[in-house]
């Protein structure tokens, strides 16, 4: 699977104590969101991220770094802008991380995120 990572994550030392597979494809930039340093960095509405692609079959690995069971982080998937796939991203719940930092509109963290991204034509563009 391919991963938009923005953090720790773009550091080789980092991935390697992660996971057991991996290879870094590509520069990347995530168009429709922009990073926010809090206890651990995340992803707000607006702007744009630098970042790389990471592609690793771990991804099981990766939820648990990203304390997916824990609620800090949701996995979202976002479409590329040159191709038809997607690429995951890890978006950090701002309450759970204690980012300052709003997403829009009603319901759970998850949908919030996954309603901004569908209607703000959020993608990742290789670099």
């Amino acid at each position: 699977m391919d991963v938009f990572v923005y953090g720790t994550l773009t550091e080789h030392t980092t991935a390697k104590a992660v996971l057991d597979e991996y290879e870094y494809r590509c520069s990347a930039e995530l168009v429709g969101l922009h990073r926010i340093d809090g206890r651990y960095p995340t992803l707000g509405p607006g702007g744009t991220t630098a970042g790389r692609i990471l592609e690793t079959p771990d991804i099981e690995s990766l939820d648990e770094y990203e304390g997916v069971d824990r609620g800090l982080y949701y996995r979202q998937s976002i479409p590329r802008a040159d191709a038809s796939d997607t690429v995951a991203c890890y978006i950090g719940d701002p309450d759970a991380v204690n980012a300052p930092t709003d997403w829009p509109g009603d319901g759970s963290f998850q949908r919030r995120v996954e309603r901004f991204c569908s209607q703000n034509d959020v993608v990742v563009r290789t670099t």
